[in-house]
C-alpha cells in the first residue's frame, strides 16, 4: 500500500512523483462498452439479476527485466547498501467506486459472545517483532505480515525483514533491510518502496519475499533455493505495467504458479483504473531460471467498477485436483459491478506455463447484506482516528483441501470490514467448492459482540476444519489491542466461540494521516497443519510514526496429537560406501504419513510402519519425525549422525 512517511524530527506530508508518462492509459478506456470484443468469457452474476457487460481477457506475457542468484542472505544482509533518504507519500488512494450509504440490515451478525472454550486454545509463543522505522522506513503504515516455515517464522514490514528460530522465538537473522535481499542485483529492485508480502511455499518448501519497485510500475520477487530462508534466493525484477500506479499486490502460492493481484490507479493516484490479476511461472522460479509473468489486463467493464481481487493462497498437504485453477474473489459490493455477491474468477495458466490460458468469472454466490464502514476507528484520546481500509477483502484468501485430490472437499476463508452496530465489525466467510463448482457459502458472519471496533483481520483454518480470526480491537476507551477469535470445527455454524487477547498496547497513534494495518496475518505451521501464527501492529506509547510489531501462535488441542502416541526409531548403516537411515515407528494405521528430515518433508509414503531415506554421501547430523497426514499426529523426533 502506498504509505506516509516520517522522521523523528517532524512529520511533512508531500505528494510522491511518478516520472511515468500517461500513454498506455488508452488499453484500459478501450474496455469500455458491451459487445466491444466478441467471443467473450462467461459472466455469471448474481441469480435474478441482470449481468454486467461481457468482458475479454487482453493477454500480455511479460518476461522477467532480469533474473540472477543470490550470495546467502546472512552474508547479503551485512552488505553496506546505497544511502536512502527519508521519503513521503501521498495519502492511500481509495478504490474510486461510490459507495452505497445508510444503514442495510445484517441478517449474520454476531452480537453477543458465544459460549468460552478457550480452554480447547493452547497458547505459545508471544514475543516483540520488527519495530518502527522497520530498519530504514520512517514510515507508516507497517503492513505487518509473515509466516511460519519448517523451521523458521519470518515476519516482514516496510521495509525490513526478520527471521526468527520457530521453536524458541529467537531471532535468526536481523531486522535488516529488505532491499538487502536485492543487493547487488541492480536496478530499481534494489531500492524497493514497500507493500511486501512474505510467504511460505509449503508445496516446494521454499519461501517468497516480494515489494513493489520503481514508482510502483515494478514487482520484485525472490524465492528460496532452500528451506532455509537465509540461505540463497533466485531474484526476480518484473515491470508489471507503465502510466499508472500498481500498488497493494497480494500474492496466492498455488502448484502450477504465483498468483497476484494489484490495484492500479492513474499516476497521481486519484482516480481508480480497475483490479489486475497475474500470474507468475513457479516451475521456472523455483529453478532460478529467467521466467514469464502473464496478466489478462484490467478485469471487468467498465473496469473502474470492478472491486478489488484476491487471489486463492494454499494451505496444508493435500494438494487441489489435478490442473485446478486458482481462483480470485472480490470485495462484495453493493454497486460494483458484482452486485454484493462473492464474485469469483478462475485463473489458468496452461500447461507448459503460457498455453491457452483463461480468466473466467464463474457462477458465484449471494453475500448477506452488510452496511459499508465508511467512519475511521475511534483510539483513547489522544489517539487520532484510524484507518479502515473497509473496501477491500483482507489478506489472506486461505484455501485447503480437506479431501483428496481426487475427492476434494475444498473451502476458501476470508474476512472484510464493515459497520455493525455503530462500530467496526469483522464479517468472516467460508466459501466451497472454490474450484471445481459450484462455489456456495457454507458460513459467513459478522462478528460484533459488544461495542468495541474489530477490523483489520486475517483468518486461516487447520487441517481440522478449526478456524481463527486475528485483528486489531479500539475504542474511546482503549489503546488498540492484537486479539483473535476462534472456532472449532464442530461448532454451530456462523459463530465464533471464544476471544483471547494476543497482545494489548499501551499507547495510541497520534496522527501519521491515521495509517493503520494496511494488512495482517494469519497462516498455519506446514509441519503439524495445527499451530496458527498470526502477527499484527501495536502502540507501546502514545506517539507518532512509532509503532511495533508483534508475533505469537496457538493452536487448538483437539488438533493433532503432539507425538506421544506415535514412537519412531532409527537405525542408521552404510553399505557400499553409502549412507542410509531404516526407519520404523509404531502404531501404524494406515493412510499417509509424512517423513520429515531436518524438519522438511522428503516424502509421503503408505503409513505402514517403515521406510528408508538414502543419503548417498551425505554427512552430518539428521533429524527424522513422522506426521499422519489425515490427523496431524507426530512422533517424536530422533537424530542420527554420519561423520
Amino acid at each position: 500500500m502506498i504509505k506516509n512517511s516520517g522522521s523523528r524530527r517532524a512529520f511533512v506530508r508531500v505528494r510522491f512523483i511518478i516520472g511515468f508518462a500517461l500513454s498506455a492509459l488508452g488499453v484500459f478506456l478501450a474496455i469500455v462498452a458491451f459487445g466491444l470484443y466478441p467471443g467473450a468469457s462467461l459472466l455469471a452474476g448474481k441469480p435474478d439479476q441482470p449481468q454486467t457487460q461481457q468482458w475479454q481477457p487482453k493477454w500480455e506475457v511479460i518476461h522477467s527485466t532480469y533474473n540472477d542468484v543470490s550470495a546467502p542472505l546472512r552474508e547479503m544482509a551485512t552488505w553496506d547498501l546505497p544511502p536512502v533518504s527519508e521519503h513521503e507519500a501521498p495519502e492511500n488512494p481509495q478504490i474510486g467506486i461510490v459507495r452505497e450509504s445508510g444503514s442495510r440490515p445484517d441478517t449474520v451478525v454476531q452480537k453477543t459472545f458465544a459460549e468460552s472454550l478457550l480452554a480447547d486454545v493452547i497458547p505459545g509463543l508471544n514475543f516483540d517483532g520488527i519495530p518502527y522505522p522497520g530498519v530504514i522506513c520512517f514510515c507508516a503504515p507497517p503492513d505487518t505480515n509473515g509466516e511460519v516455515g519448517a523451521t523458521q517464522y519470518v515476519q516482514i514490514v516496510n521495509q525490513g525483514y526478520q527471521v526468527f528460530d520457530k521453536v524458541t522465538g529467537n531471532s535468526i537473522l536481523g531486522p535488516a533491510s529488505i532491499n538487502s535481499v536485492w543487493a547487488g542485483f541492480g536496478g530499481v529492485c534494489e531500492a524497493g518502496q514497500g507493500d511486501p508480502v512474505m510467504l511460505y511455499d509449503q508445496i516446494a518448501n521454499r519461501w517468497l519475499i516480494s515489494q513493489f519497485a520503481g514508482g510502483l510500475t515494478h514487482e520484485c520477487i525472490a524465492i528460496s533455493t532452500t528451506s532455509d530462508a537465509t540461505g540463497t534466493w533466485n531474484r526476480y525484477d518484473f515491470t508489471v505495467g507503465a502510466g499508472a500506479l500498481f500498488d497493494y499486490p497480494k500474492i496466492g502460492v498455488w502448484p502450477d504458479g504465483y498468483y497476484m493481484a494489484m490495484n492500479v490507479f492513474n499516476t497521481s493516484g486519484t482516480a481508480y483504473l480497475g483490479t489486475q490479476p497475474f500470474a507468475f511461472d513457479r516451475t521456472k522460479m523455483l529453478a532460478g531460471l529467467p521466467a514469464t509473468m502473464l496478466t489478462p489486463g484490467l478485469v471487468g467493464s467498465p473496469a473502474n467498477n470492478e472491486d478489488p481481487l484476491m487471489p486463492a493462497d494454499f494451505d496444508g498437504s493435500i494438494l487441489p485436483p489435478p490442473g485446478a485453477p486458482n481462483t480470485f474473489v472480490e470485495f462484495p459490493d453493493s454497486i460494483g459491478n458484482n452486485l454484493n455477491t462473492y464474485r469469483s474468477w478462475h485463473y489458468s495458466v496452461g500447461v507448459p506455463f503460457g498455453t491457452n490460458p483463461t480468466f473466467t468469472q464463474v457462477p458465484s454466490p449471494p453475500a448477506a447484506p452488510f452496511a459499508f464502514l465508511f467512519a475511521g476507528v475511534p483510539q483513547r484520546p489522544p489517539g487520532t482516528s484510524l484507518g479502515n481500509l473497509a473496501d477491500r477483502l483482507m489478506f489472506r484468501l486461505a484455501y485447503r483441501n480437506f479431501g483428496t485430490p481426487t475427492a476434494p472437499d475444498e473451502s476458501l476463508v476470508a474476512n472484510y470490514t464493515v459497520s455493525s452496530g455503530g462500530v467496526a465489525g469483522i464479517r468472516w466467510f467460508e466459501l466451497k467448492n472454490p474450484t471445481n463448482g459450484p462455489i456456495t457459502v457454507k458460513q459467513e458472519s459478522t462478528y460484533q459482540p459488544d461495542t468495541t471496533w474489530r477490523w483489520m483481520g486475517s483468518a486461516a483454518m487447520d487441517q481440522a476444519g478449526n478456524l481463527a480470526l486475528g485483528f486489531s480491537a479500539s475504542s474511546a476507551a482503549i489503546e488498540p489491542e492484537i486479539r483473535y477469535a476462534t472456532r472449532l470445527a464442530t461448532d454451530p455454524l456462523n459463530t465464533l466461540t471464544a476471544e483471547a487477547h494476543l497482545f494489548d498496547g499501551t499507547g495510541v497513534q497520534i496522527g501519521t494521516s491515521g495509517r493503520w494495518g494496511d494488512y495482517s496475518s494469519m497462516t498455519v505451521d506446514p509441519v503439524d497443519d495445527c499451530t496458527f501464527w498470526y502477527t499484527q501492529e501495536y502502540y507501546a506509547t502514545d506517539s507518532s510514526f512509532n509503532w511495533r510489531t508483534r508475533i505469537g501462535n496457538f493452536k487448538f488441542a483437539t488438533c493433532g496429537g503432539g507425538g506421544e502416541e506415535i514412537t519412531l526409531t532409527a537405525r542408521q548403516r552404510v553399505k557400499q560406501g553409502k549412507n542410509q537411515v531404516q526407519l520404523t515407528w509404531a502404531p501404524a494405521d494406515g493412510g499417509d504419513i509424512n517423513v520429515l528430515r531436518n524438519g522438511v518433508v522428503i516424502r509421503t509414503t503408505p503409513d505402514d510402519g517403515k521406510t528408508n531415506d538414502s543419503l548417498g554421501t551425505m554427512t552430518g547430523t539428521f533429524t527424522y519425525q513422522v506426521c499422519e497426514t489425515d490427523s496431524g499426529d507426530c512422533s517424536n523426533e530422533v537424530q542420527v549422525i554420519f561423520p
